[in-house]
């Protein structure tokens, strides 16, 4: 097994705690020390580690003023109790960076925030909402692999929403 820890530099370790425990509805608890803090969830997963900016000499942490806290970062989080999400963001920001809306590529719910040191935050729901209404009729449509020449290389696809199967063609 491995696992991702996903560290962020961060100006006040204890508010930046403060304020993702609130956003995932876990109760208030301190981080483990001042300059540093994992959120964990409740199987003890590390979701997101805090980082005081400068602290053990990190070369990428050792300063927002090096680059815009988040560049080329987008934290984004899969939960399982989106309406709660969204009741607590709305309670920790006074303006989204993108209004709950149905992502067109997951068909699930999610909403975007900024946090205390101006990380860009998606919330999404873990599963897109239980469709009513007949079901629709799978796609089909020719594949070709990239790359590659002459008809014995193409596939067709069968796309469903239960994920794909191909056969040569």
């Amino acid at each position: 097994m491995k696992r991702t820890w996903t560290i962020i530099g961060v100006s006040d370790v204890p508010g930046s705690f403060k304020w993702y425990q609130s956003l995932f509805g876990q109760p208030e608890t301190p981080p483990g020390h001042d300059d540093f803090g994992q959120i964990l969830d409740t199987d003890g997963t590390v979701l997101l580690c805090l980082h005081q900016w400068g602290a053990h000499e990190h070369p990428s942490l050792m300063s927002p003023d090096d680059a815009s806290p988040g560049n080329g970062l987008l934290l984004f989080f899969r939960v399982d109790d989106y309406d709660k999400a969204l009741n607590r963001a709305r309670a920790l920001v006074a303006r989204f960076e993108e209004e709950p809306h149905v992502n067109p590529n997951t068909q699930t719910r999610e909403f975007s925030l900024r946090d205390p040191d101006g990380y860009y935050v998606t919330i999404s729901a873990l599963s897109a909402p239980q469709r009513r209404g007949p079901a629709r009729r799978p796609n089909k449509q020719t594949v070709v692999c990239a790359g590659h020449r002459g008809d014995k290389n193409r596939l067709t696809g069968q796309h469903s929403e239960r994920g794909q199967r191909y056969r040569e063609q």
